[in-house]
């Protein structure tokens, strides 16, 4: 991504829904500024300790939805959302970030995926527990084409790579609050429950607490065409 939108100190980043600052915070390493934007103050605390702790001063973090964001805010060469596209009103945010982003930078859309492999069981652990405690609504259809398609960030590059690597029981604890349909804000009185019941599961799934995740990350670059 950075290559494609040729990206360095001087650009300037958003990420919509950046929740804890998973995008934000490896971002700010390529940028000079990054907006970071989230609905949850909760989502946002989290990020902000986290970017403190990653000396990452280049942030900035605002309590808005999509929704909110206007040319006020100025522009920016690369927008980016992990995982947050389908809670928003997709054609509305497209078309206003049409906009505000630069005329050749782009909107970045990444996701995950988990081969249903034997190391990636902890995996389903995690599912299982969540949707025993997920709270508020799930997003909509998930595939974001054809309001790509539609809008005027038609081009469309997707980059991906396949990755394998140790996890503790924290790092998928800290992973699960930071869905918006589990976060501490969202649970409230159950998320200690929450917390104990993933944490007794993974436990007993590996009692030596050791957890190995084999994932294929994605990005789908989105640009205007060229002319």
């Amino acid at each position: 991504m950075r290559d494609a939108l040729q990206l360095d100190n001087t650009s300037r980043a958003l990420d919509l829904g950046c929740g804890p600052g998973t995008i934000a915070i490896p971002l700010s390493r390529l940028v000079g500024h990054v907006l970071a934007i989230d609905p949850s103050e909760a989502m946002l605390n989290q990020g902000q300790i986290r970017g403190a702790k990653a000396s990452r001063d280049n942030i900035e973090w605002l309590r808005a939805r999509a929704e909110d964001v206007s040319e006020a805010l100025g522009t920016f060469n690369v927008v980016t959302m992990g995982q947050s596209f389908h809670w928003m009103d997709r054609a509305a945010t497209l078309e206003m970030l049409d906009r505000i982003v630069t005329p050749d930078g782009g909107v970045a859309l990444f996701h995950d995926a988990h081969p249903p492999v034997e190391e990636n069981g902890w995996f389903k652990i995690l599912c299982d527990v969540q949707n025993k405690y997920r709270q508020g609504r799930r997003g909509g259809h998930r595939r974001y084409e054809p309001f790509l398609f539609a809008s005027a960030f038609s081009q469309l590059d997707g980059l991906s790579v396949t990755i394998r690597q140790e996890l503790t029981a924290e790092d998928i604890l800290g992973r699960a609050f930071s869905m918006s349909t589990c976060s501490r804000e969202k649970l409230g009185a159950a998320g200690e429950e929450f917390a104990m019941h993933l944490s007794s599961a993974l436990r007993e799934w590996a009692p030596d607490g050791k957890f190995t995740e084999v994932a294929e990350l994605v990005a789908v670059l989105a640009r205007r065409p060229k002319t």
